[in-house]
């Protein structure tokens, strides 16, 4: 069962041109440390970030919430596994309103999925609830 499903479109240049403003105060108010770093590693740092700012946006918009009903950037984070899939955890708020439209009996799981093709990063972010054996 589909509990939500959210979709961003992020343009780089412009997460660029807000880390070059902001620096610091824009990634350490948006960016777990773990993002950050994966981030800082990468030949195209405002890429990576840009992806990671549309996974957040498309996360929220899956949890029905939008950035707004206490939702902070950072309860929203992408890790990837060592194959690189990326995988959203959720803390905080956003983690209480998974668990409060999860049905009972289920769990939920939480797909995503990151692209980019210069100016642009895209996420989409599905929610499914799947019944617990």
């Amino acid at each position: 069962m589909i509990l939500g499903i959210g979709t961003d479109l992020a343009n780089i240049e412009r997460i660029q041109a807000t880390l070059d403003r902001f620096g610091d105060r824009f990634r350490d108010r948006v960016f777990t440390e773990i993002e950050q770093a994966k981030a800082e590693r990468r030949r195209d740092v405002a890429g990576t970030y840009a992806k990671r700012w549309a996974a957040k946006e498309a996360c929220s918009k899956a949890l029905g919430t939008g950035l707004r009903m206490g939702i902070s950037w950072k309860d929203m984070a992408v890790t990837n596994l060592r194959s690189g899939q990326p995988r959203m955890h959720l803390t905080g708020w956003a983690a209480q309103r998974l668990a409060e439209m999860t049905p009972l009996g289920h769990e939920a799981r939480i797909h995503v999925t990151l692209t980019d093709d210069h100016p642009w990063a895209q996420a989409f972010v599905i929610i499914e609830a799947v019944p617990i054996a």
